[in-house]
């Protein structure tokens, strides 16, 4: 599978490439941009890891753009976003490399610094988990420590880590998951559905809005349906 990028799309990538040069910084495009550009769809959401600070990556690759957009920045967490107005516009989040651990009560982690596979590892499913080198000696290279590019040939969800553990941490996976197999027309793999079945009681931790959204994601699927029955299956649907 190739990644074909738009004109647009590669002029953002290649002035986000210029920041991490200028200081001399690795940064890598990861998620669901990478996913949904292997697959073909529509996609104007980037998300960027870099290894150091996220929030000095994101202004140095702002300052590319002219006129420069607003870059929010969130030091509590260590993340940055700006917006690129026009047709089409461009979401840019940036993140440092980092690890995660949670508490059974809540979703919101404890972050310490990582590495590549560290973040790689947090990441909710191995379609999810791909990224592409943007800085000097990697650029255009595909890093996929878990099968990611696989699991999209044979149209399957699954983990990076053992499920238990995946959905333990964020039980919003869970439905995550099942709106990516409606969403695709992927099979959930059975130890990943298993764990989803036996993890269904975790969803009480997750407020009603994100439970909402990820609903109303799945009645805009072609086929709702879909996904309303493996909801039922895994008892979520009784839950929520």
């Amino acid at each position: 599978m190739d990644i074909h990028c738009s004109n647009q799309e590669a002029e953002v990538l290649q002035k986000v490439a210029a920041a991490s040069e200028l200081l001399q910084r690795n940064t890598y495009l990861v998620g669901g941009f990478v996913r949904d550009k292997l697959l073909g769809r529509a996609t104007t959401d980037m998300d960027f890891v870099c290894l150091g600070d996220a929030l000095e990556l994101a202004t140095k690759a702002a300052a590319q753009f002219k006129p420069a957009p607003k870059v929010e920045l969130f030091k509590t967490f260590g993340t940055a976003h700006f917006q690129l107005r026009g047709e089409p516009g461009f979401d840019l989040e940036f993140v440092g490399a980092r690890k995660e651990s949670y508490h059974p009560d809540s979703r919101n982690p404890s972050v310490s610094p990582g590495n590549l596979q560290d973040d790689q590892e947090r990441r909710d499913f191995t379609i999810n988990a791909l990224a592409i080198g943007l800085h000097e000696g990697a650029f255009g290279q595909l890093v996929d420590p878990f099968g990611g590019l696989q699991a999209i040939q044979d149209k399957i969800i699954k983990t990076p880590l053992a499920p238990h553990q995946t959905f333990s941490d964020d039980p919003l996976r869970m439905l995550r998951g099942i709106r990516f197999a409606c969403q695709l027309g992927y099979t959930i793999v059975p130890e990943t559905l298993d764990a989803i079945a036996d993890s269904a009681h975790r969803i009480s931790i997750i407020s009603q809005e994100r439970i909402t959204e990820e609903l109303n994601k799945i009645m805009l699927c072609d086929k709702p349906s879909v996904g309303f029955d493996l909801l039922f299956k895994v008892g979520l649907l009784h839950k929520i």
